[in-house]
């Protein structure tokens, strides 16, 4: 009986070694080959080491605020999503949509004001698809979507000092690749939870 505790003890702490081994091996091979919408995700060296990104456009604080306001909540609907909770995230999705019901576009002009028109309709969509879903992956999949126009907006505007950092894990859907934003640079990964919690890097700084 102590033979075969033993073999089961041993074998689990082989698989986690193996799933840890996996993410970093991963982290390398992506790290080489990743040529991720380039326009737009340009800078992705380690932020621990590098400066904040600037905005792309200078544009009213208010706006800048009202931004943050949606930032604010998406953290709270990717904790949701670390946390594994599909109902939790309909609830933080509903939020989210609230706060970006607070973002006025008139108060930006130009290609400012048109590049918003576009983002905004790519959040409003996947927060959507999160409140129709009581799939956690299929929310995930819906995240995914979220987090590309939300890290898009904050490049191009800003979030008037706040600092939003801008994460990656590798092994996410099927070894494709997924980016989030966090509020702080220690990993919680959104895609796995808490089946690899810590699984992912940070690849920029943006405020």
């Amino acid at each position: 009986m102590k033979i075969k505790s033993l073999f089961i003890a041993t074998f689990y702490s082989a698989v986690t070694v193996f799933a840890l081994g996996s993410c970093s091996a991963k982290k390398e091979e992506v790290a080489q080959e990743e040529t991720h919408d380039e326009s737009m995700h340009a800078g992705t060296e380690d932020a621990t080491s590098s400066e904040s990104v600037a905005p792309q456009f200078k544009v009213d604080a208010t706006f800048q605020q009202q931004l943050g306001g949606v930032f604010t909540s998406y953290v709270s609907l990717k904790n949701a999503f670390v946390a594994t909770d599909a109902a939790k995230v309909k609830d933080e999705a509903i939020k989210t949509q609230e706060s970006l019901s607070k973002v006025d576009m008139m108060l930006l002009t130009g290609v400012a004001h048109n590049d918003w028109m576009t983002f905004e309709g790519g959040l409003k969509a996947a927060l959507k698809e999160m409140q129709a879903s009581g799939d956690i992956e299929a929310q995930r999949a819906s995240f995914s979507k979220l987090s590309d126009n939300m890290y898009k907006s904050i490049k191009a505007y800003g979030l008037g000092g706040t600092t939003a950092f801008y994460e990656f894990c590798p092994m996410a859907f099927n070894n494709q690749g997924g980016y989030w934003l966090s509020d702080v640079s220690e990993i919680r990964n959104p895609y796995f939870g808490d089946k690899m919690l810590t699984c992912g890097s940070v690849q920029e700084k943006l405020n």
